[in-house]
């Protein structure tokens, strides 16, 4: 057994004095230590940074985005538009209208609620106060339900407002603060392009959703809207599923109903648009997808500077230590005892570039989850990896530099200054 076991000793025995001597090396050099492992530094901290931010801003979308809109489709003429030519097609098509929302409300028996609404942005004033970019929606009875807005104080639109287009809206959080600051608007009235409206009741605050606030909105019934814009405005129809039925059938039963109601040709395709909440949730998912991608190109780059870098300070180091590599070979250092040695030390370089990398990736995502509503997590899996990668640089790069210190005579070694 004694045979078998002296080799791996001596393998760890020399590994350790390498790395030894490598730290050792490192430390005389504090400096040029520093500086060689900036670029590693940086590839490393990146990945942790952007993988956390990523994840997070992902984490955080889902929640706001499917949490509202899990169970509900959405048809509308343009849908999710990437390229101009869907851009083109989507304008080509025709209106849809009150008709058709009347159509999927009498004809779907898996749908549970169906209602429309219309969109614009307009100003607001109460009080001497004016509020601008305020979203008005003119909508059908039921809204707030499919929307999932819960009410703060007052209540929804009844179905004797939307009979007799009274002018009277439920108003959002943000525009409750902000206009009426020290009143109860319930009962207080706003203006809204020359009409005025009488405000029965507040949401409750949703907050924001990708930057765009959700209580800074109006909700007036579609006919009010009607008299105050016209009737120009293609309708948006939201349908909400009954329990234990899946989006994917109750698009398909809207599909049906809806190409029946307009016509459409069999094997001609459908001239409105069906998304869902997961439909944009995939799309966004995909470009935070193609970030990471290119941020992984730039990583790829500063790591490659990195690796060039080390082999620089190895090469010089070598040069510098002449002396030192011919007295090792003069005592009976083997080349490949000189080439672990010269490894070790730029492996250290690569991964102490990699570790300090890791702690700066960590403490910028701590520091954006503690200063913004980010859920950013630390992954392991992008720890692992950039240490892995970091190592891999340095034992790549220092090859060469290995290689050429083995290679020196020991005479001619001994007889450098």
């Amino acid at each position: 057994m004694t045979p078998l076991r002296a080799p791996r000793r001596d393998f760890w025995l020399t590994l350790g004095e390498n790395l030894r001597i490598a730290v050792r090396a490192l430390r005389a050099n504090k400096m040029r230590t520093v500086l060689t492992i900036i670029g590693n530094v940086v590839a490393v901290m990146s990945v942790i940074a952007v993988v956390s931010i990523i994840d997070g801003v992902n984490t955080y979308v889902s929640e706001k985005v499917l949490d509202q809109g899990l169970r509900v489709i959405y048809i509308d003429k343009f849908g999710l538009i990437t390229d101009e030519e869907e851009w083109r097609l989507a304008q080509r098509r025709r209106d849809l209208t009150l008709y058709e929302m009347e159509a999927l409300e009498a004809r779907m028996r898996l749908a549970r609620r169906v209602v429309g609404q219309v969109q614009t942005s307009k100003s607001v004033r109460a009080r001497g106060t004016e509020l601008k970019n305020v979203r008005i929606y003119g909508t059908t009875e039921g809204y707030p339900d499919v929307g999932k807005y819960e009410m703060a104080e007052g209540r929804e639109l009844d179905a004797s407002d939307f009979e007799r287009r009274r002018p009277v809206a439920v108003i959002g959080s943000e525009v409750a603060e902000k206009l009426f600051p020290y009143v109860d608007p319930v009962g207080q009235s706003l203006r809204v392009s020359g009409h005025d409206l009488r405000v029965v009741g507040i949401l409750a605050a949703r907050g924001n959703v990708l930057g765009q606030s959700q209580d800074n909105i109006v909700l007036i019934p579609m006919g009010q809207f009607t008299k105050m814009y016209g009737s120009r405005e293609s309708l948006t129809i939201l349908v909400s599923g009954q329990e234990d039925v899946s989006l994917d059938r109750l698009e398909d039963e809207a599909r049906v109903v809806l190409r029946s109601a307009r016509h459409v040709p069999l094997g001609k395709p459908d001239d409105f648009a069906i998304s869902t909440a997961e439909t944009y949730m995939a799309l966004y998912q995909t470009l935070t997808s193609g970030i990471f991608a290119g941020t992984i190109g730039l990583v790829a780059i500063s790591l490659v500077v990195g690796g060039i870098v080390i082999m620089n300070i190895m090469l010089v180091a070598v040069t510098e230590r002449t002396r030192e590599i011919g007295i090792r070979k003069a005592v009976g250092a083997r080349r490949a005892d000189l080439v672990s040695q010269f490894l070790s030390e730029a492996v250290v370089l690569a991964l102490l570039g990699g570790v300090v990398g890791v702690l700066a990736g960590v403490s910028i995502a701590l520091l954006i989850r503690a200063v913004t509503p980010l859920p950013a997590t630390i992954q392991p899996w992008s720890v692992a990896i950039s240490l892995a990668v970091a190592s891999s640089v340095g034992l790549f790069f220092g090859v060469y530099p290995a290689t050429r210190a083995a290679k020196l005579d020991p005479i001619v070694a001994l007889r450098q200054e």
